[in-house]
């Protein structure tokens, strides 16, 4: 009787499969078959925590909307494991993460955090390694056809042992976003030229964004009777701030050395790195967090933000700005998020031509006079399955099962279309995107180029995300409301940066590779070395250089990056 209830139980749990997959899970990059084998594995590896209830925790996109309504749901039927997947701001989902590291307590059992952690998550030694995780402990609940090598994230969550300890479950790039429709306008692109000249087109360097954004600001000033700008932001003093600038606003401007995914001796923070040990944030310390390139890249964000922006802007937050795009009204905006593309492929909305079209398209970040060429040139953003070693065996091993089920390819390629933001490359590069592909604003065509490597997110250099990041929006947040000058703000933020790597060194709570930071010299000697932190150029706005795009994107399209 038990076997034929163990029987029925399991074709049940294989008519449930057949069912998600005819009706959820296409297109997929597997035929029906493979499908089915890869849900027979899961159902068979999740039968000895049949019953169990399970918490996982993401922030707030429509990617992880579809994981928390329609996968866990699937997961449910399929296997028998009944998931609570939360959906929270980035800044709480950090902030649990930081009370299940300190308290050793198991708050959930698994997390999408960023892979912004990564340096933080491979100094204290919390998270579980899962290279030797899915070999050793979790090799009986880790799926036979993950392929981790498909996985285009996967240099960014390894840390500097070679090991990978965060999964990819989304990705996207913060690029640069521009009416397509409006810089082909005859008569706009001859009065660019009468004024610049030169083109109108995508801007290649920061100098030719601002004469754009002077442009459709100053002289344009509207279209078919509506008010316009030249450019696109926010400034709310709050966290997401912070994100806005360690999300790669000092490497666009150049401040950071060479090095992909990140500067090498000095990241995007500024902060230097030697033999694997953070050094310093200071320009006396051997850091660029306050040089002559990060005091430019913020003195120019808050230049735009009041002389070019939609009034408003500078009191909008993150959140607020993300809609603004879809009204139709900005010309171009440097610092986007390739996450939001669904919300601006909407159909009937100002931004979209009749056919489905955009009237937008997307085109590489222009870098500041500081940037050279090797350098990262944007951030990609990478939320990243994370497995905690608090967590209890049984509990971790069901939530792997889950993580998996997130990103395998019998559901992964159908989650790529519904929140744009793909993490296999065998998923990109699938016909259902060649389909989709005109409809998607060059976002198709970017993560099929080698281009895409050059978008990174914050790197190993970084020792303590949490506690590192919120120093960012609180001292930035200062200078954009007035209360300090630019030279303060930063000179503030990197003494403060140093003063909690210090903390760290002293308290020796770091497993490997902790801070030791360089003592002070006079800048001088670090301005006249090579490489970052860099000496202030004389000029700081070089001729502008723009780029026809449609030329950019057959380079794409022919795999070169430029």
């Amino acid at each position: 009787m038990m076997l034929m209830l163990l029987a029925t139980s399991a074709s049940a749990d294989m008519a449930a499969a057949e069912k998600w997959i005819n009706s959820e899970f296409q297109p997929s990059t597997l035929s029906k078959a493979e499908q089915m084998k890869e849900m027979e594995w899961f159902i068979n590896a999740a039968k000895p925590f049949k019953g169990m209830k399970i918490k996982v925790v993401s922030e707030t996109i429509p990617t992880h909307e579809y994981e928390s309504k329609v996968l866990a749901k699937a997961f449910k039927e399929i296997t028998g494991i009944e998931v609570t997947h939360d959906l929270i701001q980035e800044g709480d989902v950090i902030e649990k993460l930081q009370i299940q590291m300190q308290s050793g307590e198991n708050v959930f059992d698994a997390y999408i955090n960023d892979s912004d952690l990564i340096g933080t998550h491979y100094r204290y030694g919390h998270v579980v390694n899962l290279s030797d995780w899915m070999a050793g402990e979790g090799k009986d609940v880790t799926l036979p056809t993950l392929d981790i090598d498909d996985f285009m994230g996967k240099s960014f969550t390894t840390a500097p042992d070679g090991k990978l300890y965060q999964l990819p479950d989304q990705q996207f790039a913060n690029v640069y976003w521009f009416r397509y429709d409006w810089f082909n306008r005859p008569d706009l692109k001859k009065q660019f030229k009468k004024i610049y000249g030169y083109e109108l087109g995508v801007p290649v360097n920061w100098s030719a964004y601002e004469d754009i954004a002077e442009f459709f600001s100053e002289h344009v000033r509207e279209i078919d009777g509506k008010a316009i700008y030249g450019h696109m932001d926010y400034g709310k003093k709050a966290p997401d701030l912070g994100w806005r600038f360690t999300d790669a606003w000092l490497s666009m401007a150049g401040a950071g050395d060479k090095g992909i995914p990140n500067g090498k001796p000095v990241d995007e923070w500024g902060i230097r790195v030697e033999d694997c040990a953070p050094v310093g944030a200071s320009v006396s310390r051997g850091g660029a967090t306050n040089g002559p390139a990060a005091k430019y890249a913020l003195r120019k964000y808050m230049e735009w933000l009041r002389k070019y922006a939609p009034p408003g802007a500078l009191g909008m937050d993150f959140y607020q700005s993300l809609p603004y795009l879809a009204k139709g009204n900005v010309a171009q905006q440097i610092f986007w998020y390739t996450g939001f593309t669904s919300s601006v492929v909407e159909e009937g909305i100002p931004v979209v031509n009749a056919d489905g079209t955009p009237k937008w398209r997307m085109a590489p970040s222009p870098h500041g006079p500081y940037w050279e060429e090797g350098m990262k040139l944007g951030y990609q953003d990478c939320g990243s399955w994370t497995l905690f070693k608090s967590t209890p065996i049984d509990r971790r091993k069901a939530a792997w099962l889950f993580a998996q089920f997130c990103v395998a390819k019998t559901t992964s390629l159908k989650k790529a279309h519904v929140g744009l933001n793909p993490i296999r490359d065998s998923d990109i590069r699938h016909e259902s995107f060649t389909e989709r592909a005109p409809k998607l604003g060059g976002l198709v065509e970017f993560y099929r180029s080698p281009a895409r490597v050059a978008w990174t997110p914050t790197g190993t250099n970084v020792p303590d995300y949490p506690k590192l990041a919120q120093l960012w929006w609180q001292n930035i947040g200062e200078a954009v409301a007035g209360e300090v000058t630019v030279d303060t703000a930063m000179d503030n933020l990197a003494r403060e940066q140093d003063k909690i790597m210090m903390r760290l060194e002293r308290a020796g709570v770091q497993s490997k590779c902790g801070p030791k930071l360089n003592p002070e010299r006079e800048e001088s000697y670090w301005l006249n070395q090579p490489g970052a932190p860099k000496a202030k150029l004389a000029n700081e706005k070089p001729q502008g250089e723009t780029v026809n795009y449609d030329k950019l994107i057959q380079a794409w399209r022919e795999g070169r990056v430029k």
